[in-house]
Formats: structure tokens, sequence, C-alpha cells
């Protein structure tokens, strides 16, 4: 469990950093898709037993907060 719950923190902190450098480089869909992918794997690994409550809580919190920053990101 806790090399499975290492690995799976590293897997999302780089979805974070791939959706940062979208957004630092102004790649808007890439941006949009990452931050997605950043909730749906953080629930996969929670629903799978990778991480627990306070990581996935923490990853959430992260994904809505560039929801707030991105909701008017559009083509």
């Amino acid at each position: 469990m806790l090399f499975s719950g290492i690995r799976a923190k590293k897997e999302l902190e780089a979805i974070l950093l791939e959706l940062k450098v979208n957004l630092a480089n102004n790649y808007k869909e890439p941006a949009h898709k990452a931050r997605q992918r950043l909730a749906l794997r953080t629930e996969e690994l929670f629903s799978q037993g990778r991480i627990n409550r306070s990581v996935r809580d923490r990853y959430m919190k992260i994904y809505k907060e560039y929801t707030a920053v991105m909701k008017d990101y559009h083509h």
C-alpha cells in the first residue's frame, strides 16, 4: 500500500504539472483535459484504495481551484 500510494501521488503530481505547463503556455484545450483527468484519476485512485481521503480531498480542492480559475477559458 505504501509504495502504491507514493506512485499514485506521483501520478497525480505529473498530471498537475501538465496542467500548470499547459496553462503557462496558454494551451487552453490541453489544460482543460489535464484538469479533467486530474479529477477523474483522483477519484479512481481513491476508489481503488491507492490514496486515502485526505489525499483525495487535497487534489479535489486543487481541481476546484483550477476550475474556478479556468471558467472563462474558451477558444
